[in-house]
Formats: structure tokens, C-alpha cells, sequence
């Protein structure tokens, strides 16, 4: 029995914000605390979701106008997709280095003028289209990749540093929620704008990325450090050795949340790319409204899990080898039934973009409660490090496998969810309710 004990995975989650409870008066007083609280709890919740919100629509919105910047512009496919693939990679090798600062310093300092130079570099980008100048865009998406590093993955360890218990993993939720619907929605949003003209897209994100700052700057007050920050040497000591006593199962869930991203990103761009030629013919806001499907039931399944587990962590293990386990089933049968039915397709996506919404809640919330608050900055980096170079590899990838088979990007993506599922499943074991 004691034997048994020991092999099970132990995942524990920790916090560094000291809270006291306040003394209860009277029966009044403590309703109008609650209420007080839960309405002060519910304006955090918006700040922090809109962090992820506005890090999707600076990328997403400019999906549906790459056509006519390849046009305007004199420039090849390739060209175009650098100005979505340059600004991921370049987000993804920095995350880890604003993780580090941001556990140095504080999730605001580093977030705040993260946000205002993503803002700021989409206004350049946005001059760069009405001078016709490619090189322009591409540095400007370039900086803007830089300030997107210091935005969502600092906000999930912001989560993790506000919030205990149930309200962690809801907050959390409610953060995977949020950046799934900023990709159902910055499609349309980007399709509607070029309406007015190709390039508005880059002079529209900026009015986001300001409420998103105002709402950092007055809606969230971050907690106080209770220790002095760590040197560099003693930090990197600190990381090193948190990889080296829960590696086996962290390693493994960063390469779920990467698989799992580069497998939806990846998708999508292949639905998008045969919805416009025959039978289909469908572009524009319909195509659009066609990829808010499958996003669709990512969100909604991404809010409910967030908002159910409560770092349950049986729950939680139940969820993802499910999750997995439902994405390697759609995938697989995309195989046989990619050209059959366009519903019957679409439908298959849709269920594997479920399975992704009851995959990411767990692993968002089990490795951002997984480490005290002064390393949470750099592993949660890592984490969505690996998670933007899968969304920035998927559409290339993709898109090579396309030219040689549509059966060979179902039998890949299959596969690697089948692989994946096998790792999660032997590696990570979180029992009972974890954290206690």
C-alpha cells in the first residue's frame, strides 16, 4: 500500500499571497462585503481576459486581408504569411526572458508597456500599408511580437498570483475562453473592416490594446511581494531545480498545450484554405462565420471546464485523456470523411476543438499552481513559449502537407494527438484533489 502511494504523481500548487479573512459584524455587512467583492472580483476577471482577447485580435484580424496585401502590395504568399509567422516566433523566443523579468519585478510592470508597445507598433504597421511599404509592416509585426510576450502569459501567472482554490482554475478557464473567442470573432471583425479599407485592420487593434492597458492600470491591484526577488544565478537555480523534481509531467503538459494549439491553428488554416476554392466558393465574413464554428466549442467548452474542476486533480487527469482521446477520434476519422460532407467535416473539427477546450483549463491550471509566485513568471513562459511556436508552425506545415496529401495532414495531426495522449496518460497523474 505504501509502495502504491508513492508512484502517484505528486502535483502540489502554491501561493505566496497571504489572505485574512475580515471579522464578520453583522449579518448586512457581510452580504454588502460579499456583494462588494464578487463585483470587484467580476472587473479583475474582465481586465485579466482581456489581455488574451487583445493578443488573438492583433494576429487573427489580419487573416482575412493577406490576400489583398499579397495584391496591394506586389508581394508573394510566403511574403504575406511572414507577417503572421514573424510576430509568433518572435513572441515565442522572447516569452521566457518577460517571464523572468516579470517574476523579478511585478506582473504589471512588465505588462503595461508590453501592451503599449504592441498598441504602438500596430499604429506603425498600419502607416507602413498606406506608404506601401513591406519592409515597414514586417519590423513593425516584428516589435509587435515583442510586446506581445509580456501580455498573456504574464496574465495567467497574474491569474495564478490573485487567485486560490476554485476561482484559480475559473479564472483560468475564463482566460482560454477569452482567447478563444478573440479567434471566433477577429475573422469577422477583420473581414468587416476591410470593407472600409484593406489596411484598417491595423488602426482599429490599437483602440483594443487601450482598454485592455486601461483595464490592467485601474481594474487590478497586484499583490505585494513578500520576499525580496531572487538574483539571476539563484533564480535560474530555482527553475532548474523545479524541472528537474516535477519535469516529467511539466515537460509533458507543455507539449500538450504546443500539440494541441499547432493541431487547432493548423486545422483552421486548412478549412479556410478549401472553403474558398470549388465546391465551396465561400470568402469573406461567411468563410469567417464558418471558422467560428469548431473556435466556438472551444470556447464554450473552455469556460465550462475552468469553471467545474476546481483543481480536482482526478477530475482534471479524467479531462485531459478524455480531451485527447476525443481529438485523436475526430482527427482519425477526418481521414476518411474530410471530403464526404461539409457538415459532417466541420462537425468532426468542432468535436476536436472540444476536446482541445477540456484539454487546456487543466493544463493552464495545473502549471500555473504547480510553483511558488517567484517562479510562476518563467515556467507559465515556457509554457506558452512552446504553445505560440506551435500556432506559428502549424500554418506552414500545413500547408506543405497540403501540396503532397489532404489525407497525410489527418493521418499526421491524428497521430501526434494518439502520441500524445499516450505521454499524458503514463506521465501525468495528478490524484484527489490536489493541492489540498
Amino acid at each position: 500500500m505504501e509502495k502504491t502511494k508513492r508512484k502517484k504523481l505528486d502535483i502540489t500548487f502554491e501561493s505566496d499571497v497571504s489572505w485574512k479573512p475580515k471579522e464578520r459584524t453583522g449579518q448586512a455587512e457581510t452580504k454588502g462585503n460579499n456583494s462588494g467583492e464578487s463585483k470587484g472580483r467580476i472587473w479583475e476577471f474582465i481586465a485579466i481576459a482581456s489581455v488574451p482577447l487583445v493578443l488573438v485580435l492583433g494576429n487573427s484580424m489580419l487573416v482575412p486581408i493577406l490576400p489583398d496585401m499579397q495584391e496591394r502590395l506586389g508581394i508573394s504568399q510566403f511574403q504575406s504569411s511572414l507577417v503572421i509567422t514573424l510576430f509568433s516566433v518572435t513572441a515565442g523566443l522572447v516569452i521566457p526572458l518577460s517571464g523572468y523579468l516579470s517574476d523579478r519585478f511585478s506582473r504589471k510592470s512588465i505588462m503595461i508597456p508590453s501592451l503599449i508597445i504592441y498598441g504602438a507598433a500596430g499604429v506603425l504597421a498600419g502607416f507602413g500599408a498606406i506608404w506601401n511599404s513591406y519592409t515597414t509592416i514586417i519590423i513593425a509585426r516584428a516589435i509587435q511580437g515583442l510586446g506581445a510576450a509580456g501580455t498573456a502569459p504574464i496574465a495567467m501567472a497574474l491569474a495564478g498570483d490573485l487567485y486560490k482554490e476554485g476561482t484559480e482554475s475559473k479564472a483560468l478557464g475564463l482566460t482560454e475562453a477569452s482567447n478563444g473567442t478573440g479567434k471566433v470573432v477577429s475573422p469577422i471583425i477583420g473581414s468587416l473592416l476591410a470593407l472600409i479599407v484593406w489596411y484598417a485592420a491595423f488602426f482599429a487593434f490599437p483602440v483594443f490594446c487601450a482598454l485592455s492597458l486601461l483595464a490592467i492600470m485601474f481594474l487590478i491591484k497586484e499583490p505585494e511581494k513578500t520576499k525580496e526577488p531572487m538574483k539571476l544565478g539563484e533564480y535560474l537555480r530555482s527553475i532548474g531545480k523545479v524541472l528537474k523534481e516535477k519535469g516529467r509531467w511539466l515537460i509533458t503538459s507543455f507539449i500538450a498545450g504546443s500539440v494541441s494549439l499547432f493541431v487547432l491553428f493548423g486545422v483552421l488554416f486548412y478549412l479556410s484554405d478549401i472553403l474558398e476554392v470549388a465546391p465551396y466558393h465561400i470568402d469573406g465574413v461567411k468563410k469567417g462565420m464558418v471558422l467560428a464554428i469548431p473556435l466556438l466549442g472551444l470556447v464554450i467548452t473552455s469556460y465550462t471546464t475552468g469553471s467545474l474542476i476546481k483543481k480536482n486533480g482526478t477530475v482534471m487527469r479524467w479531462l485531459i485523456n478524455i480531451g485527447l482521446g476525443i481529438m485523436t477520434v475526430a482527427l482519425g476519422l477526418c481521414i476518411f470523411l474530410f471530403n464526404k460532407n461539409i457538415y459532417l467535416f466541420i462537425g468532426l473539427l468542432t468535436l476536436s476543438s472540444i476536446g482541445t477546450g477540456l484539454l487546456l483549463p487543466c493544463l493552464n491550471t495545473m502549471i500555473t499552481g504547480s510553483v511558488k509566485r517567484d517562479q510562476r513568471g518563467m515556467i507559465t513562459s515556457i509554457y506558452n513559449s512552446l504553445r505560440f511556436l506551435g500556432v506559428a508552425a502549424g500554418p506552414p506545415l500545413f500547408g506543405w502537407m497540403m501540396e503532397k496529401s489532404h489525407q497525410m495532414v489527418f493521418i499526421t495531426v491524428a497521430t501526434m494527438a494518439l502520441i500524445t495522449l499516450g505521454l499524458v496518460f503514463f506521465l501525468v497523474k495528478p490524484h484527489g484533489k490536489v493541492g489540498g
